[in-house]
């Protein structure tokens, strides 16, 4: 096993030393087989959304597309079936390889065969052993079968669990630093530790960049940066929602420039990448215990990697030695000139890239699960899944409709709601009051004057006295007055006219109390006015058919106008 690991790791130095025939980029960061699987695991569930409108896939369904997904792209025959939309979820898993920067095994393997840059023989078969984790199966299951399930052993597999996350955290940050196009680097450290920016913030920044196409990083680091230049040419929208989260954005984006600092200043790579896992170190474990198992897995992780980045600068300085033995110490470098600013860094990207090789050509996690899945120990440390991350906490818009118990709940919130809204309690209250009310019943009247005057039309023998008691001025013919009413009811305008054109005000009796009313209370009138009343039979049918008349009196006499208040009423109610 470690001698075709040590097989990987000589194939990633070929691509290094060649690294223009595969990327347009120095700084390509290499996909290990666990970033396969959590890629392919994010790809899939996108396919998912796009079909059915959920952003989720179960274990099941990436495993099954996991093992076609190594034997198509090694060219194996597989008795497989093709899995649904599995051309789909391999595209987007290319584009997110593509857009973060990356390369995973299989395409480096493939490119150093065809251009012959490898002089070990790995085959297709080795290498999918290898990714898939059967290579390492057999001394792990001995193992975990022979040992008793202890509470010393648990004890032990939580400190595997926890040193597992700090290297990952570790990890993450060191290929952000060199590679910021790496989303899914960025997915795992944005609030590690705990900075405020949960699943809404990322989001956040997930649209945001897919809006400008950018990475989430580079989006992330342009708002922060238009925040602190400021003025009008480069203030932000008030309604940006990345500005709820600009202090914790901030912090995120300073500490990386902090690192950035120190490989842009320090010209040995020894002591450079000596400070960086330092300034990592402390950033993790700020604010938390000495004893706490988090702190001392952290301290573990640095001092290895620390002893890791001595051996590569030593291995590096031995290389570049030999390589220049017999040249004159006279004759400059070629890139003396400008070695103090375009490439002063350079050693220590190259540094820290070798050192990420090396933990991208370890053997995958056997537990896919706790890897993909497991929410409850990424929790304890302020962050969730990955896949979590990824998808948008707005609701599904999928058909099925929400429990019985929050439609219930809702129901009863709205009810109460309309039962708290508070009515208009004011000195002119009377004057609001059943407004409602008072428009239907216009309503009505106009439909109850408008059947009697077709009544009208087939009874000739009603007198002109009686037409008079529906408020319709006794002026020429009862033919010309009818031809009035209905030019008046189809404009819907009820007025109550004054008898004399040189008076202002008429004074009208209703039920034995007198109302004044002038020219802007005239709306009122045709409701609550009532004639003296006649003894003729006809009047009283006439009457009974009208209704609605003697109802609106009693609210008259209810609402009653004093003298000036018409006028103030249609003020307030415009």
């Amino acid at each position: 096993m470690i001698a075709f690991q040590q097989k990987i790791l000589n194939m990633i130095k070929s691509f290094r030393r060649q690294w223009s025939l595969f990327s347009n980029s120095e700084r390509t960061t290499i996909c290990g087989a666990d970033c396969m699987l959590m890629i392919l695991q994010l790809s899939m569930a996108e396919v998912n959304k796009q079909h059915h409108g959920d952003f989720t896939v179960s274990l099941s369904e990436v495993v099954e597309t996991w093992k076609y997904l190594l034997r198509d792209k090694l060219g194996l025959s597989h008795d497989m079936e093709e899995p649904e939309n599995y051309a789909d979820q391999k595209k987007s898993y290319d584009t997110f390889l593509a857009s973060s920067n990356m390369l995973d095994l299989i395409d480096i393997w493939q490119k150093c065969y065809e251009l012959a840059l490898v002089s070990e023989n790995i085959t297709p078969v080795q290498l999918l052993e290898f990714i898939s984790g059967v290579m390492n199966i057999p001394e792990n299951n001995n193992s975990s079968l022979s040992a008793p399930s202890t509470p010393v052993n648990r004890q032990d597999q939580e400190n595997v669990k926890v040193t597992h996350l700090a290297k990952k955290f570790v990890y993450s940050y060191l290929s952000l630093l060199v590679n910021f196009k790496n989303d899914l680097a960025f997915a795992h450290i944005l609030n590690v530790p705990d900075r405020g920016l949960g699943r809404e913030a990322f989001t956040n920044l997930k649209h945001a960049s897919q809006k400008r196409k950018m990475s989430i990083f580079l989006m992330a680091t342009s708002f922060i940066r238009t925040v602190e230049l400021g003025g009008k040419g480069y203030a932000t929208s008030l309604f940006d929602p990345l500005r709820s989260h600009v202090k914790g954005l901030k912090n995120f984006v300073n500490f990386i420039d902090k690192l950035e600092e120190i490989v842009g200043e320090v010209l040995d790579p020894r002591i450079a990448g000596g400070r960086i896992l330092s300034t990592v170190k402390m950033h993790l474990i700020k604010g938390r215990s000495n004893r706490d198992p988090f702190c001392r897995a952290v301290e573990e992780v640095v001092q290895d990697w620390d002893l890791k980045i001595k051996n590569i600068t030593d291995s590096r300085h031995d290389v570049l030695t030999a390589s220049t033995t017999g040249v004159s110490p006279a004759r400059p470098k070629l890139h003396s000139i400008n070695h103090g600013t375009v490439y002063c860094g350079r050693d220590t990207v190259k540094v820290l890239l070798a050192l990420l090789d090396e933990e991208a050509a370890n053997p995958p996690t056997q537990n896919k699960a706790e890897l993909l899945y497991d929410d409850e120990n990424l929790s304890l440390f302020g962050m969730t899944s990955v896949l979590t991350l990824f998808r948008s906490p707005v609701q599904s818009r999928g058909s099925s409709p929400k429990p019985l118990r929050q439609r219930i709940q809702k129901s009863m919130d709205e009810k109460k709601n309309k039962m708290k809204q508070p009515s208009i309690k004011s000195q002119f209250a009377c004057t609001y009051k059943d407004a409602l009310s008072e428009i239907k019943g216009q309503h009505f009247l106009k439909s109850s004057i408008h059947r009697a005057q077709k009544r009208l039309l087939k009874d000739e023998s009603l007198t002109e006295g009686m037409i008079s008691c529906l408020d319709i001025p006794a002026l020429g013919t009862i033919s010309e007055n009818v031809h009035r009413n209905r030019s008046e009811t189809e404009m819907g305008k009820l007025s109550c006219q004054p008898r004399n054109k040189n008076s202002k005000n008429e004074q009208m009796d209703l039920n034995n109390d007198k109302i004044i009313c002038d020219k802007q209370s005239e709306l009122s009138l045709p409701k609550n006015a009532k004639r003296s009343k006649i003894s003729n039979n006809p009047q009283k049918k006439l009457d009974s058919k009208v209704g609605g008349t003697g109802k609106s009196s009693r609210t008259a006499i209810k609402n009653k106008l004093i003298a000036g208040q018409a006028k103030l009423t249609h003020f307030f109610q415009l």
